[in-house]
């Protein structure tokens, strides 16, 4: 069948269904284990108390606000890393000096866990919402130089020899051919890095948080109110699903030539 033969075509609504039915099994199982019995509520609430959670969250408590607090974290750490990460990976991918210079240091500083930043964090930026950026900041941008800078190494080298042939200037070669050959790339480089802000919420909002969906989770923490802790999960989850989904339909209006069937 084409369908299940290596790398076969799917219809898209057929697609979305077995998504559908992906997410449904997952319902049914974690609803069965809940209803089960053998384990405590408190250990695994079912679907009907974390609905209820939520729904208390929203009528007694600032849900939105939460949520909207979070999101501007997020994006914030998000979009610093990628005004300096984009154009800092465009030229440690096309020249060797500044790939001499900063590929070493950047590839050792990834390896360094952005919550070990945290005391430093409040000692130099303090603890408003500055540190919870920087902490973002800081466990999303290293990561997206050395991918970025991957993505533009991808461009063919027949491209920029062409663009040489035809008389263009270097400012030219890296603006018109190297960054708009590597920009679909980019732009899933840019998704996946969007994940791992999110990842990094819980640990920013570790930083004299009093709001926010990542402090609710941690406050849901002291008092064993697990319910709680499954819709920020949840919440989280939900978001950036939608922030995936964006990237995907900005990434199919953008390069459309890329999604021909």
């Amino acid at each position: 069948m084409k369908t299940w033969s290596i790398r076969g075509e799917l219809a898209r609504g057929t697609y979305r269904t077995i998504g559908l039915i992906g997410f449904g099994f997952l319902l049914l199982l974690w609803g069965g284990l809940a209803a089960s019995g053998w384990f405590e509520s408190v250990f695994l609430p079912g679907p009907l108390a974390v609905l209820r959670r939520l729904v208390l969250w929203f009528t007694q408590a600032d849900l939105f606000g939460d949520i909207w607090i979070s999101v501007y974290r997020v994006m914030a750490g998000f979009l610093f890393s990628l005004l300096i990460a984009v154009p800092l990976g465009l030229l440690i991918g096309t020249f060797k000096p500044v790939q001499a210079f900063f590929e070493p240091l950047i590839e050792f500083a990834r390896y360094l866990p952005a919550v070990a930043f945290v005391p430093l964090v409040m000692l130099w930026v303090g603890i408003d919402e500055g540190a919870k950026i920087a902490i973002i900041w800081i466990g999303t941008f290293f990561q997206m130089v050395l991918m970025v800078s991957e993505d533009v190494r991808r461009v063919p080298m027949t491209q920029i020899e062409a663009a040489q042939t035809m008389g263009a200037r270097r400012g030219e070669i890296l603006t018109r051919v190297v960054l708009k050959s590597a920009m679909p790339n980019i732009v899933d480089t840019l998704r996946v890095t969007m994940g791992w802000a999110w990842t990094y919420l819980v640990v920013a909002e570790l930083v004299a948080a009093n709001s926010g969906l990542g402090y609710a989770i941690l406050k849901a923490q002291r008092f064993l109110q697990t319910d709680k802790i499954f819709v920020g999960i949840l919440l989280i989850g939900l978001i950036g699903f939608v922030l995936d989904q964006l990237f995907r339909l900005l990434h199919r209006k953008s390069f459309p030539w890329l999604h021909l069937p």
